[in-house]
């Protein structure tokens, strides 16, 4: 007979197997419905120093997925002391560009109205009901007694935020608020998902967050893609998150971690994730000629660590189930503030040409031949380039969005290593 010690913990380790490998009865699935990547916003991107202590904060933002239950995962990620928060609400944006809701719930944290955060954590919100359709506009409102320092955030809003002195986070308007196109303290939403519901996660630098995007315009190219993806009942149920960080980089901190540190964070760790689309590089590139000349050592290390890292993201997101799409580095000749060269077009050539051909991505997605121009294929066809260059205009975005393939998203789980666009 076994002593009683190891029955004991034979017992106990088939107790903990079946309580891990089954989900206990009302288990929900979630899945992230917005999102965006949190960073320092200091200087003008900081909350102005009026708005630092007893102020209420309404955000808006647009959800791509819908549901009928929701929580809000908020961020203190670069705060060096807890944050309270001292009361929170969500309610349908009645018009985007706004102050003004209607109806709405308060959210509550483990039953209680307000909460503290932690220095560098993240905290859910309790869940609550609120049905909200496919590309609806939720705001978020926050009453924060004292902000931390520094501030977690999100500048690339493209999108209306409101501040206004006192708790006011339940008042249908908020008459007299200061405006501020900047996101703070807010990482996710997140729905309850129907069965086979997922994310896609879109993660690259400023042609990613949508530079030169007006506020309420919604018009990125992530924003397209998610708008093919609400009309189209096979994909209806899928999720897409922006986490763009203007002027980014793959391998150095720039604007906001460098893409390598903030990978885990911003795709592995969201909810319901089974994409990842990763454009992005061109700052990379740029910099290294951005204030003198670069040797041909310093391009052919800079192409090297490049897919070195391109490498890394891809191990890291198959490890988790997720599904890595590349999309190629579009081209940037002309840029006043890069002022590219032979040697850095090369180096882009050689970038592009991995991602195209090595077989470390799932799927690519040709962003560099869909937007170059065909008699000068180092630069922006004229119909897509703002004018620097280097950022797409309005109209580009639209056909970046048109191009990402539905069928990436749709098709069985086997890998593809095919070109998803082709022109």
């Amino acid at each position: 007979m076994a002593p009683a010690w190891k029955t004991a913990l034979a017992a106990a380790i088939l107790i903990l197997g079946s309580g891990t490998a089954l989900a206990r009865p009302g288990d929900k699935a979630w899945i992230a419905s917005w999102g965006s990547a949190q960073m320092i916003p200091d200087g003008e991107n900081a909350l102005p120093a009026e708005a630092s202590r007893a102020v209420t904060l309404r955000q808006i933002v647009r959800l791509s997925a819908g549901g009928s239950e929701l929580r809000v995962r908020l961020s203190n990620r670069f705060g060096t002391r807890p944050l309270r928060i001292g009361a929170a609400h969500v309610a349908r944006a009645a018009k985007p560009g706004t102050a003004q809701i209607r109806g709405g719930v308060p959210l509550t944290f483990a039953g209680s109205p307000g909460a503290v955060i932690p220095a560098g954590a993240e905290i859910y919100s309790d869940s609550v009901s609120l049905a909200l359709a496919p590309g609806a506009d939720l705001a978020i409102s926050l009453y924060l007694p004292e902000t931390p320092e520094p501030q977690t955030g999100h500048p690339g809003a493209r999108a209306t935020s409101f501040l206004l002195a006192g708790s006011h986070v339940d008042d249908a308007d908020l008459p007299g608020a200061r405006t501020t196109t900047r996101w703070y303290l807010i990482a996710d939403v997140e729905v309850a998902a129907p069965a086979g519901a997922a994310t896609v996660v879109a993660i690259g630098d400023s042609i990613t967050d949508g530079y030169g995007v007006k506020p309420e315009a919604n018009s990125r190219w992530t924003d397209v893609f998610a708008a093919r993806l609400r009309s189209n009942a096979a994909t209806r149920g899928i999720g897409v998150l922006n986490a763009g960080i203007g002027g980014n980089r793959i391998l150095l901190d720039g604007s906001g971690p460098n893409l390598m540190a903030r990978f885990d964070r911003d795709v592995v760790a969201r909810s319901g994730v089974r994409w990842a689309i990763v454009l992005e590089g061109i700052n990379d590139l740029g910099m290294l000629t951005r204030d003198a000349p670069a040797t041909p050592a310093q391009h052919k290390a800079l192409v090297e660590e490049v897919i070195g890292a391109y490498r890394q993201l891809s191990a890291r997101a198959h490890t988790h189930g997720i599904k890595l799409i590349g999309g190629t580095v579009m081209p940037f000749s002309g840029n006043g503030y890069y002022h590219p060269g032979p040697e850095l077009e090369a180096a882009r050539q050689a970038i592009n040409t991995f991602i195209r051909t090595s077989g470390t991505f799932d799927a690519v997605i040709d962003f560099d031949r869909l937007m170059r121009d065909p008699m000068h294929p180092d630069r922006l066809a004229p119909a897509y380039d703002s004018g620097d260059h280097l950022h797409p205009s309005e109209a580009g975005y639209r056909v970046m969005g048109e191009a990402v393939p539905l069928s990436l998203f749709t098709a069985p789980a086997a890998r593809t290593n095919a070109s998803a666009i082709q022109r």
